[in-house]
């Protein structure tokens, strides 16, 4: 829970900052990329030992995770 609050609280530093000027490669904020890069870790020690070979791939892992669990909640017609 840290780890995703360190990522928000980094994201309301710059005053005025979209997300789009947030996120932009060239343009995050050193503070926001290093909680990114400490989240990204986490997550690899949780899912995977060796880690993931890309952001796809992670966020592939994760959302296939999350469809799974969610799956029993889908209504069907």
């Amino acid at each position: 829970m840290r780890l995703s609050w360190n990522e928000i609280r980094a994201r309301v530093a710059p005053p005025g900052a979209t997300l789009a000027d947030l996120y932009a490669p060239n343009l995050m904020p050193p503070r926001l990329r290093k909680a990114h890069h400490a989240l990204n870790r986490a997550v690899d020690r949780l899912y995977r030992s060796d880690g993931f070979a890309s952001e796809r791939e992670r966020v592939g892992h994760l959302f296939g995770l999350y469809e799974k669990m969610t799956a029993p909640l889908a209504v069907k017609q």
